[in-house]
Order: structure tokens, then C-alpha cells, then sequence
């Protein structure tokens, strides 16, 4: 089984850990990784862009001028595309563009990006993390003594603290979330996986058993 160090808040060591080879220790499919990326990122678009076509804008029910005898070119309504304020052609419409992917899929993909986390030594496991004021310096130091401050950090936690999240708010590198919204993206996009030992426990628990 893989190994790593569980520190303290303070960056002194604590003990070894083992990983679970089956979570943390698989060959990555960087196939369905992708996809699975792509995935949470379609899901964030509207997909509300919108133009009017001859049929929607207003006006134009009547034809210009005659159609022959006025030297000019035949037209049929001053709403068609080529007349100023006539409809758009092939404009964008209203879509989901949200995709799909199965259970099994997703779990392969998270898996994938925890095990690069760990080849890539980007995760950091701590005994615990407790922050006594909901103060953002108290955050800073917690990083300082890791060596992460300027690190994108993903903070893994059993359940959410209220100080730690007020604390981690006014930080733009910090992303606090609890283990049961581990996912991909969050994942792949942090420089550094921050758990604490009861969080990682329990998501070894969530993987295992699926």
C-alpha cells in the first residue's frame, strides 16, 4: 500500500499512513478524466444566447415595392437578413449543453485525479485542522506553516467549520469543501489536496464501498 505523512497543523510530522492502492495507487485513465472535466464545465454554461430569425423581428409583413418594373433588385420583406435590422442567419438558439456520464465513469475519473495527486506529491494530510477565531490570518498561518500559501489549495474537511470557512472565504486560493463533494475538477485544479485524517477515512469509505 502507498504511504504518506500525516502532519501536523504546524508541519511537524505526526506518522505514516497508509492509502488504499485501489483509490489512490490505479493506473489514471486520462480518458475519462477528461471527460469527466469537460463535463463539470459544460454543466456551467446557460446556454441562453439567443437571436431572432426573419420570423421573429418585428415588422416587415409588407412587401417593399412591386416586383418588377422599379429597376430595383426583388424583395419580398425589408425584415430578411441582408436589410439592416432584418433577422440573423444561423444565430445561436437556446441549448443544454450539459453532458452525460455513468457512475462507474465518474469513480474512475475521481480515482484517476486522486492518484496523480498523490504520484505528483500534492497531497498534504493533516491529524486534524482546527481554527479557533474566524480569522483570515489564522487561515494564513496554517498554510504558511504547510509551505502553501501561494499554492491553489483544496481543503477536504469530515464536516464544515464555521470558522474555518470564514476564515478561508477572503482567500482566493482556497476552496473549503467536505468529503462528499470531492470531485474531478475541484480536484485536478488545485495545486494542493489539503484533508484532514477523519475526511480522508471517510472518503476511502465512500469509494470503497461503490
Amino acid at each position: 500500500m502507498s504511504k504518506i505523512d500525516m502532519l501536523y497543523q504546524n508541519g511537524e510530522k505526526v506518522k505514516e499512513i497508509k492509502l488504499q492502492d485501489n483509490i489512490w495507487n490505479i493506473e489514471p485513465n486520462d480518458g475519462v478524466l477528461h471527460n469527466a472535466i469537460v463535463l463539470n464545465q459544460a454543466s456551467l454554461r446557460q446556454g441562453t444566447a439567443k437571436t431572432k430569425d426573419r420570423s421573429e423581428v418585428s415588422g416587415g409583413g409588407r412587401k417593399p415595392w412591386r416586383q418588377k418594373g422599379t429597376g430595383n433588385a426583388r424583395q419580398g420583406s425589408i425584415r430578411a437578413p441582408q436589410w439592416r435590422h432584418g433577422g440573423v442567419v444561423f444565430g445561436p438558439t437556446p441549448r443544454d449543453y450539459s453532458k452525460k456520464q455513468n457512475k462507474k465513469e465518474r469513480r474512475l475519473a475521481l480515482k484517476s485525479a486522486l492518484t496523480y495527486k498523490v504520484l505528483d506529491k500534492e497531497l498534504i494530510v493533516l491529524d486534524k485542522l482546527e481554527i479557533n477565531e474566524p480569522k483570515t490570518k489564522n487561515m494564513l498561518e496554517v498554510l504558511n506553516n504547510l509551505n502553501i500559501t501561494n499554492a491553489k489549495v483544496l481543503v477536504v474537511l469530515d464536516e464544515l467549520n464555521d470558522n474555518i470557512c470564514r476564515a478561508a472565504r477572503n482567500l482566493a486560493n482556497v476552496k473549503v469543501i467536505t468529503y462528499k463533494d470531492v470531485n474531478s475538477f475541484d480536484v485536478v485544479s488545485a495545486d494542493i489536496m489539503l484533508m484532514t485524517e477523519s475526511s480522508l477515512q471517510k472518503l476511502e469509505e465512500v469509494l470503497s464501498n461503490e
